[in-house]
């Protein structure tokens, strides 16, 4: 294996300024050169056409990200890149071509070098050996701890330039990288120990940047998929955890299926079995419609028990596992969530145009890279969508953001400390979801009036 990591270093110059293109402002070519600055990318050399190499690392960079393949720095491509992202390299040198590597044995060993501060050490650990697991469950691989040697991958945390020329600075945009499988650095996975490593959804959570560095470490590059835990972009939402199938294709590809294969945890939920929780709620004509994984559970008033079925019966071009949705009345339309994606659908069919970014229809700032849930009032026309402590507020009528905006949710809903997973509307009250527990909160006295278990809408 290369001594040093994928980058190296070429084409440095820091006086050299990117020309504008027809379709993008200057501000946005900006923002992409300093991205691939940050990638390491050294504007130097010698009898190379700078431009030439830049349209086409520009191509490499929209096509890893989903985007429509320009060359150019077009209005999609700065709000693709300024979402936290892994720092191992979308786009790779001029002229160097890297190929999927992987280890030549099954059983490997792993070690922790050291700690952040704001984990217990259990937890740490906890994080990391459940990393493993999501590799090992559909592969031959094991993975084993080590303590008075290196193993085969070190995992640790650093601060600013150590050594391997992908430095930290603590800026959000770069906060861990790995190297592929091999002697030396070889599978290693660097933290960067100024950021606030977490076990749930705030800042990042350990687990979810372990289990991706970890596709590295093994041999994967970045995935096309925006569902797939090898995208380049951080999307954790805290939702229940399951193994995109482009990543199980692609590390299987490599090292073949697991033996004792796990058997699929989205079997059809019970919606009364205990702590059951939800991906996303909302109404629709009367009904409320809960999903979980690829199913969804209707309820519907004159049954005495609720409908379950796959989400593709009725909406064959959603996403698995949708983030949040809501009903939007005025125009009779649902509105599902997955990422910065957002879906419009009139009964069965998902409108033209759509999905489309969330900061491009409703005026999201680029810090935004999910929606946690979603509720308009159907009295007012006025969306609100709660991401982390905060919401938003938006206008239907006027299709714009209200000024003001973002407030904090316990502020304006009190009694409503913790993240809010799923949220409707039903008459005067909204129904706040958080894990299996229900609040609902009455719009007219600003107050929680029952917290009552979810299984309550299904005549447990």
């Amino acid at each position: 294996m290369l001594s040093l990591p994928l980058l190296l270093l070429l084409l440095a110059t820091s006086s050299y300024s990117l020309p504008v293109s027809q379709d993008g402002a200057q501000q946005n070519v900006e923002t992409v050169w300093k991205y691939l600055e940050n990638l390491g990318e050294d504007m130097q050399a010698k009898n190379v056409d700078v431009k030439e190499v830049m349209d086409e690392k520009l191509r490499q960079m929209e096509q890893s990200f989903g985007l429509k393949v320009t060359g150019n720095s077009n209005s999609e491509t700065p709000s693709a890149i300024k979402t936290p992202m892994c720092g191992v390299p979308d786009v790779t040198p001029y002229s160097i071509t890297y190929n999927n590597t992987q280890w030549t044995k099954t059983h490997l060993t792993y070690s922790i070098l050291n700690y952040t501060p704001h984990l217990p050490r259990k937890v740490v650990e906890d994080a990391i050996e459940r990393a493993f697991k999501v590799w090992s469950d559909v592969t031959p691989l094991t993975f084993e701890r080590v303590f008075e040697e290196e193993g085969d991958i070190v995992l640790s945390f650093h601060q600013g330039d150590h050594g391997d020329l992908y430095s930290f600075n603590g800026s959000k945009s770069h906060f861990a990288h790995a190297f592929p499988p091999g002697p030396g650095l070889g599978g290693d996975v660097h933290y960067d120990l100024d950021e606030t490593w977490t076990n749930n959804s705030d800042n990042f959570n350990l687990f979810y940047v372990t289990a991706h560095e970890l596709g590295h470490s093994l041999g994967l590059s970045h995935s096309k998929d925006e569902e797939a835990l090898m995208f380049p972009s951080y999307t954790w939402n805290n939702k229940d955890f399951v193994l995109n199938q482009d990543d199980i294709s692609k590390i299987q590809a490599l090292y073949g299926p697991s033996p004792n294969p796990i058997q699929p945890t989205d079997a059809t939920p019970d919606p009364c079995s205990s702590g059951l929780t939800f991906d996303a709620i909302t109404t629709y004509r009367g009904e409320v419609i809960f999903f979980k994984d690829r199913f969804y559970i209707r309820v519907i008033s004159f049954l005495p028990k609720p409908l379950i079925n796959v989400i593709d019966l009725i909406w064959p071009d959603l996403p698995s596992k949708i983030d949040a949705a809501y009903e939007a009345s005025l125009v009779d339309e649902l509105r599902f969530f997955k990422g910065n994606k957002v879906w419009a659908v009139q009964e069965q069919n998902v409108l033209r145009g759509f999905p489309t970014d969330i900061h491009s229809f409703f005026g999201f700032p680029s810090s935004v890279t999910h929606i946690d849930a979603a509720v308009c009032e159907e009295e007012t026309g006025k969306t609100y969508f709660f991401v982390d402590n905060m919401y938003w507020r938006y206008d239907e009528n006027t299709r714009s953001m209200d000024p003001g905006y973002p407030r904090l949710i316990a502020e304006d809903f009190p009694g409503i400390d913790d993240k809010v997973d799923d949220v409707f509307q039903k008459e005067d009250n909204f129904y706040f979801f958080h894990q299996s527990t229900q609040h609902i909160f009455n719009l007219q006295t600003r107050k929680i009036v029952d917290a009552p278990d979810s299984s309550s809408w299904f005549n447990c």
